[in-house]
């Protein structure tokens, strides 16, 4: 099957980037400068990253509150519109997260659900048989639910500007823009189109995303380019996102995994109705977790790798979900699923139990 291509894609080309596969979407790995200068870059300055691979779904119609209630884990009631939300849709059987998800609820009854690029299509049919599912779960009212879900990610560029400097820069071009909260959803005008920012990201460091229609796409990066942000690829996302301790679905979350594995209890609205899953997590909650996902800091530079085992006192205890290197604290560091039990502060082996580490909460790199 072809893959997908961005709107940003001839820039990309013409920029020099190494491109890859993620997910069916051809997008930069790394640019020229590399891997390890553009996460320097968003750590001390300011980076763009193409992130349109991610999903954009309109919801809208009526009962969407309650359908997205119902869909997914975390209480919309926490918030209002303006405002974005991350939040977990889970197996309704399990409760393991099927994906995780940012909700930006852009105006009364309006809501755009970011998820991620392979599930897109999945998050959009069950939001469509949201009515049908809730309602033969006995949620009252469920029936008269008229969810519309329209996929608008090839639409538009979903452009990712972080780092500590990038308000700054980006205020040059679009001040309202700029100035958005965080975890706050606003519109702006970009060459005469409506444009939608919000003060997210994954990153770890400040900054925002931004949501381009795909016709003035290249030329919103092209300025955003010269205003100082240095073009970086999805390699350094994925090392400064591990570095925050962001988890990443399909290695840290996913099959086997509930909210309350990955440490992330926070992110379920515990005291609102019924929801996917909500019974199986309740009865979790109430048990206790087996297995929970901590941090491990290599003694050492060698970078700790996925799927590695996880030994403590001569017993396997887990095993590596996500891991690498570390260029803020020169250490392999890495996420890791691991029996309850072992404590912060222990010192574990891995790599056929020839490299020490200590097993740590996330973040391994103290923010903005």
């Amino acid at each position: 099957m072809a893959l997908k291509h961005s709107p940003l894609h001839e820039r990309h080309l013409a920029g020099g980037a190494k491109l890859a596969d993620f997910a069916g979407w051809e997008l930069p790995l790394s640019y020229n400068s590399g891997t390890l200068a553009e996460h320097q870059a968003c750590r001390q300055d300011a980076a763009a990253f193409d992130v349109s691979h991610l999903g954009t779904l309109e919801v809208s119609g009526e009962g969407v509150f309650d359908a997205l209630q119902w869909c997914f884990s975390n209480d919309l009631s926490r918030i209002s519109p303006g405002k974005a939300q991350y939040t977990h849709l889970l197996d309704p059987t399990d409760a393991w997260v099927m994906d995780d998800i940012i909700v930006w609820w852009v105006g009364d009854g309006s809501f755009r659900v970011l998820p991620n690029a392979s599930n897109t299509e999945t998050v959009a049919e069950v939001l469509r048989k949201s009515s049908a599912e809730a309602a033969q779960a006995g949620v009252a009212g469920a029936g008269a639910w008229q969810v519309q879900v329209e996929n608008v990610t090839q639409n538009r560029a979903l452009i990712a500007l972080q780092g500590p400097r990038a308000r700054q820069h980006l205020a040059s071009l679009s001040e309202r823009a700029a100035d958005v909260g965080r975890f706050a959803v606003e519109t702006f005008e970009f060459s005469g189109v409506r444009c939608f920012v919000a003060g997210t990201g994954y990153t770890g460091e400040d900054g925002v995303e931004c949501e381009v229609p795909a016709v003035v796409a290249e030329e919103f990066w092209e300025q955003v380019l010269s205003l100082g942000f240095e073009p970086a690829g999805l390699g350094a996302r994925d090392l400064l996102r591990l570095e925050a301790g962001l988890a990443l679905h399909g290695h840290d979350l996913g099959p086997g995994i509930t909210p309350l594995n990955a440490r992330l209890g926070w992110v379920v609205g515990w005291k609102k109705n019924a929801f996917r899953g909500s019974q199986v997590l309740l009865a979790q909650k109430e048990a206790g977790v087996a297995q929970h996902l901590l941090g491990l800091v290599a003694q050492g530079r060698r970078p700790l790798r996925d799927g590695q085992a996880v030994w403590f006192e001569e017993e396997e205890v887990g095993r590596i979900t996500s891991g690498g290197y570390s260029p803020i604290l020169e250490r392999g560091i890495a996420l890791a699923l691991l029996q309850a039990g072992v404590d912060l502060g222990s010192v574990v082996m891995v790599s056929d139990r020839q490299l020490p580490a200590e097993v740590v909460k996330p973040p391994f790199v103290p923010l903005g």
